[in-house]
């Protein structure tokens, strides 16, 4: 057969690229034809994305791909999740969209539960509490800029958002909808009732397309552009996650994954949601799966610690390499400090050394000095939390794990792999890096009726890609230590949800 060349367009919050896919029947082919910064811009003291940037640089990459031969029949486009764009009566994007770390929602969470009590907010939408998810973003929007929303027709995500400029389809992706916070749980729809509670007007949201579905041509005046005679859009899992997720080489149930980028994102897969007192307690997701299934997961700053320290020792004049920083770390000595990565001082940009050192110090611990201890904290504290995590993944799924799937840029980092391996006690299976991509491709794949469904696409990728596995070598010494105390808090609250688990089966059976 002739080979089928696909575009993904793969946003991250710290990156962007465009990678070719080409499908020959049998195996997937990957190659990165554009790769550009996505910086935020702070402006008057708020934070935004340069959404016409990112517009550009990404037909720039499409551009590089036809003049490198892959000229593509269907593109498509993922994103981080929760921030979006306005449009006006006119289809005009009405302002740049704002950055998800932007301060505007503080305090937007703690309003929202006076008007809906946090333990029915998370009944009706069963996603984890975090301020910058849509819902807060847009009661903040209401309280401080009430004339966007009066004044708004259309809300789009950044990937619906983008690939509106290149289609004129207006459409809302299941996958990125779901990190919003507004969509019911158990419908998958717009929770109508929660949007009118807030009050944000209910016109200005699309009805929502599944993933892997074929939206339709890409504009003439757009391919006249790019010199493409003819391209289609497909709404792929517009959430990276989701397609991250796609592309996890698993066969079996029996794993956790850790879609490991700025943020990691470590959960397991479920035919329906998991919305109970364990899973509020412990503040577990139920976002949205490519097959209108649910990723049980919980959301992790991840390398974003570590992204924060690298760029602030460069602007000191240091630029190191991700390979010279795990150098270091691995030359420091073990159990020295942990840090919680999900502790609010590490949300904002800024000094992230320092910020590991006051943590520390507040919590009575040793306090890093160098560059490798800070990095050695920073990665056991990661395998700590992810170790943490699973355990909660097994109380809420009611059996063991096998495997951790580990998947996207993050899966390079080999001592954080091992690390993870050796503290959770489980295989840890890493690959494939570019796996928001090739989830990308394989939605489009799909949607084209080149690959039968999700069971399929993911035998594709294990055939196409190589996956590094690390089996547990040190376990001894995660048990031995006085680890943290992350670990006693942890161990205190799952003693609690374990009481509340088996109290709940036994007055339901």
């Amino acid at each position: 057969m002739n080979k089928l060349t696909m575009i993904a367009v793969d946003l991250g919050a710290g990156s962007g690229r465009t990678i070719a896919g080409r499908f020959d029947g049998n195996r997937l082919e990957l190659v990165e034809t554009h790769r550009f910064p996505n910086e935020p811009v702070m402006v008057s003291g708020s934070l935004y994305w340069d959404i016409l940037r990112l517009y550009h640089e990404m037909k720039q990459g499409i551009i590089k791909s036809a003049g490198m031969g892959y000229c593509p029949d269907s593109i498509g486009i993922d994103t981080w999740g929760v921030d979006y764009g306005l449009l006006d009566e006119n289809g005009d994007l009405m302002g740049n969209p704002y950055h998800y770390r932007d301060l505007r929602t503080e305090g937007m969470m703690e309003a929202g539960f006076e008007i809906c009590p946090k333990k029915q907010m998370y009944e009706r939408a069963g996603i984890q509490f975090l301020k910058l998810n849509t819902l807060y973003q847009l009661m903040a929007t209401k309280k401080q800029q009430p004339y966007m929303l009066e004044n708004a027709k259309t809300l789009l995500f950044i990937p619906d958002l983008l690939r509106y400029f290149l289609t004129g389809v207006k459409s809302t992706e299941y996958t990125i909808a779901s990190t919003s916070q507004l969509l019911d749980v158990n419908t998958g729809d717009w929770d109508m009732d929660m949007i009118g509670m807030m009050g944000i007007p209910a016109h200005i949201f699309t009805g929502i397309t599944d993933a892997c579905t074929r939206v339709g041509p890409v504009r003439e005046d757009v391919l006249r552009e790019l010199n493409i005679p003819l391209m289609e859009a497909i709404a792929v899992a517009g959430h990276d996650t989701a397609s991250a997720v796609a592309a996890v080489p698993a066969s079996g149930g029996d794993y956790a994954y850790i879609s490991s980028g700025t943020w990691s994102l470590i959960g397991i897969e479920s035919d329906l949601p998991i919305v109970n007192e364990t899973t509020f307690s412990l503040n577990f997701a139920n976002e949205g799966g490519v097959t209108r299934n649910k990723r049980v997961l919980k959301n992790i700053m991840g390398m974003w610690i570590i992204q924060e320290c690298r760029l602030f020792w460069a602007r000191e004049g240091e630029s190191l390499s991700y390979d010279e920083i795990n150098r270091l770390a691995k030359e420091s000595s073990s159990f020295q400090c942990f840090i919680d990565p999900n502790d609010d001082s590490f949300f904002s940009p800024g000094d992230m050394p320092r910020k590991v050192r006051a943590y520390c110090e507040k919590t009575g611990q040793k306090v890093p000095q160098s560059k490798g201890e800070i990095i050695r904290c920073v990665l056991e504290s990661l395998a700590m939390k992810y170790r943490m995590v699973a355990e909660e993944l097994e109380l809420v799924r009611g059996r063991k794990l096998d495997a951790i799937h580990v998947v996207g840029g993050g899966c390079r980092n080999r001592l954080l792999n091992q690390l993870t391996a050796d503290c959770s006690g489980k295989t840890v299976l890493a690959g494939p890096v570019e796996a928001t991509a090739t989830g990308n491709i394989v939605c489009q794949l799909v949607a084209r009726g080149e690959v039968k469904d999700l069971r399929e696409a993911r035998h594709l990728v294990w055939e196409s890609f190589p996956v590094e596995v690390y089996e547990p070598e040190n376990t001894s010494a995660w048990e031995d230590r006085r680890i943290s105390s992350l670990q006693k808090t942890y161990n205190r609250l799952t003693r609690i949800m374990r009481t509340q688990f088996c109290v709940s089966r036994i007055l339901h059976a």
